[in-house]
């Protein structure tokens, strides 16, 4: 059974190829590849939190302190990973920011996807 982060991350990754022929062919493939990189910003954000959960789900002996430790940590890392990815889109590769904004928005609304289909079932 899966998690949901594990259930988005699924999504996002399905997004991914998506994003990237729906806005190669929309508008041209520098965007789509914009939109594309986007929703993977998304997609390695979801994967550090997958990760630490399972982290965490090996060491039951952890005690409350310790996993808070551990959320705030993780929260930590994700911020980093994205502003990190961000620069690099932006900065680097001079991909263009609307696409790619407009790609890591469609792909964090898979959360919001995934909690109301776990609400419906």
């Amino acid at each position: 059974m899966f998690t949901v982060s594990q259930r988005v991350a699924l999504v996002q990754a399905g997004m991914a190829p998506l994003a990237v022929l729906i806005g190669g062919g929309l508008a041209d493939w520098t965007r789509g590849f914009s939109a594309g990189y986007g929703v993977l910003v998304a997609l390695t954000v979801s994967g550090v939190l997958v990760w630490r959960e399972r982290q965490s789900r090996q060491h039951p002996e952890w005690d409350q302190k310790r996993l808070l430790a551990q959320f705030i940590r993780t929260a930590i890392e994700r911020v980093v990973v994205l502003v990190s990815l961000l620069a690099l889109g932006f900065g680097v590769l001079h991909l263009r920011p609307l696409p790619l904004l407009l790609g890591l928005i469609a792909a964090q609304l898979a959360w919001l996807v995934v909690a109301l289909n776990r609400r419906a079932k």
